[in-house]
């Protein structure tokens, strides 16, 4: 059943329904503390030990953590012991207010993270999770400057103000906001294997070891301005608009998707969805893509592809597959930026134009099978971010039987 009652209001906060309290996180958690601010000598076996960069979005990463002495661990879980249920909460740094919540029974410790040990007779642990999740954006504007770096204090935490419903709704809260987290991590779990097996596709096809049906033709090493239909071409410095005037104006940002600058200038260098543009400078310099359309911006360099020679690609994979070796050959001491004979120094195995046309369907499938669960998993995301600000705030109740 839903209470009933007015819905009050509370200054800072809003308006709740009138059976909800407000209270300092100090007053519904029994411990507020941190970990050390000390970095202990790590080894290669013993308890587990975390830092900040193994928090965030709610969840902790032990795959990659390092370890500690059971001596020096029991020095550090005295001060600060983390439980199952409790909250962690980056306090210093760049990830300042990312949070994690302890899933596990494993005693570990860990440094430069802060913990809040909810009073489970009056709040829920997953709740707490689910309410800071929610409140995260917010609360990192509240962080102070500790030296050069981002700060959040244990007084600060102590004054987070916690929406507190009745300890039944709390837990129906989180039952159903930990459902669509299950719901999330399927799609996330989809879109990892579905990225390494993409990979193992990228290896196999890409160097020959496994053929395609139908094809024995020996395959011929080339450098990349052999295939190349005239000069690659750097883009220009043009006059651009935010008002969609003209064609998209692709800079790094264009590369993951981002098109909020265009230009009308005559000037502009074009690019077609088939030739290969590269990320000449700047900190991804290397990136290569292909598939847009617009004009290029003087941070890519266009590669147009003679189609009667090879497919642009398959020859973009090649450049996604070895972009490891492509970073390697960078120059700068500053800003990074491709050799100018780059094109000359990049070779390629390539196979008959029809076996690279087939190799790049089936890398292509493989791509716009992710996009779809990206897109699913962007969805579940925001309808998730949709439902935590209805049932967290009280603007729609859930019933409890």
């Amino acid at each position: 059943m839903v209470p009933d009652g007015e819905p009050k209001y509370i200054p800072n906060i809003g308006i709740i329904p009138n059976d909800w309290n407000v209270f300092l996180a100090s007053k519904v958690c029994t411990k507020i503390t941190d970990g050390t601010h000390d970095k202990p000598k790590t080894v290669n076996f013993g308890v587990p030990y975390i830092t900040a960069i193994h928090i965030k979005d709610g969840r902790i990463d032990f795959n990659n953590c390092q370890y500690v002495s059971k001596e020096d661990h029991e020095i550090i879980y005295r001060r600060c012991n983390p439980e199952k249920g409790d909250l962690l909460v980056v306090n210093i740094g760049a990830g300042v207010a990312e949070c994690g919540f302890v899933d596990t029974d494993i005693e570990f410790s860990m440094k430069n993270v802060a913990l809040l040990k909810p009073n489970r007779s009056i709040l829920d642990d997953t709740f707490l999770l689910h309410q800071y999740l929610f409140r995260k954006d917010k609360i990192a504007h509240i962080t102070k400057v500790g030296g050069a770096q981002p700060f959040l204090s244990l007084r600060e935490l102590g004054k987070l103000i916690i929406i507190v419903p009745p300890l039944p709704e709390q837990k129906k809260i989180a039952r159903i906001l930990s459902t669509w987290d299950k719901a999330i991590e399927t799609v996330e779990k989809l879109i990892e294997n579905s990225k390494a097996q993409k990979k193992a596709l990228m290896q196999q096809l890409l160097t020959g070891k496994r053929r395609l049906p139908g094809f024995d033709e020996e395959w011929k090493t080339i450098r990349l301005d052999d295939v190349l239909d005239g000069k690659k071409r750097k883009g220009k410095i043009v006059p651009t608009n935010d008002e969609k005037r003209g064609v998209a104006y692709i800079g790094s940002t264009s590369f993951n998707g981002d098109f909020g600058i265009y230009t009308d200038s005559s000037d502009a260098v074009i690019c077609s969805p088939k030739d290969i543009l590269v990320l000449w400078d700047g900190e991804n310099a290397g990136k290569a893509t292909t598939g847009l359309s617009g004009a290029v911006s003087s941070t890519v360099v266009r590669c147009r592809i003679d189609e009667s020679k090879a497919n642009s690609r398959f020859i973009t994979y090649n450049l996604l597959k070895d972009n490891y070796k492509v970073r390697a050959i960078r120059e700068g001491s500053g800003i990074p930026h491709m050799p100018g004979d780059f094109e000359h120094w990049y070779h390629i195995n390539l196979p008959p134009l029809k076996e690279q046309q087939e190799i790049a369907a089936i890398l292509t499938s493989a791509d716009k099978e992710i996009e779809t669960l990206q897109q699913k998993l962007d969805y579940l995301k925001q309808e998730k971010k949709s439902l935590m600000q209805q049932i967290l705030t009280g603007k729609r109740r859930v019933i409890i039987n």
